[in-house]
């Protein structure tokens, strides 16, 4: 990902402006080019009005570039981040929460460096799967955040410390620690959270 200024020009060039415009380009896998487009550009153009940016997708190279006035940094920092949800899998009604709730954020796990091979990377994400996809749902429910299993990594969309134990339960998973017991560290917290909710109003 690269971020630069766009349009400097030099005081006694005539086309000089004060505003200038901030630009990043993110790559993304092919197959999700598509998703971000949406049908008949639709995601794209709801994102742009959304975070007030100017998107442009190259759908050969999979390459995305972010444009925004100076003064919309930040909103170009979250058109960003969102394209990097869709692009580790997340639908984009799941990834545009992000903009409706800016407490939110994304985490990204790189599986392929815990992984030596493909069969491992395999193991892994079934763990974190699990049998028809319950073990992610079983954490998704006792955390409320939002998991994506996809290709080499795993994606997380929530609160900062509800994303602290979704992603401490992963890591378990991923040191081999059973099922039953990543669970029972998940129901521990939750009840230690609602004491703790508890405690505050009361």
């Amino acid at each position: 990902m690269k971020i630069q200024v766009c349009g400097e020009t030099g005081p006694a060039d005539p086309e000089y402006q004060e505003d200038t415009d901030m630009m990043q380009e993110v790559k993304i896998a092919g197959s999700r080019v598509g998703v971000l487009i949406g049908k008949a550009g639709a995601t794209k153009k709801d994102l742009e009005i959304k975070t007030n940016t100017t998107i442009t997708i190259d759908s050969k190279e999979g390459l995305v570039k972010v444009e925004a006035a100076d003064e919309n940094t930040i909103s170009l920092l979250r058109a960003v981040e969102i394209i990097n949800a869709i692009n580790r899998g997340f639908s984009p009604e799941r990834a545009f929460e992000m903009i409706e709730d800016e407490d939110l954020l994304l985490d990204v796990i790189d599986l392929s460096a815990m992984a030596e091979g493909p069969r491992q990377l395999d193991r892994l994400r079934g763990r974190i799967i699990g049998k028809d996809g319950r073990a992610r749902e079983q954490i998704e429910d006792m955390t409320d955040v939002e998991i994506s299993v996809f290709g080499k990594t795993v994606a997380l969309i929530g609160y900062p410390e509800q994303m602290k134990t979704a992603r401490a339960a992963i890591d378990m998973l991923i040191e081999g620690v059973p099922h039953e017991n990543v669970f029972a560290f998940l129901d521990k917290k939750k009840k230690e959270s609602k004491q703790d909710m508890i405690s505050y109003y009361y």
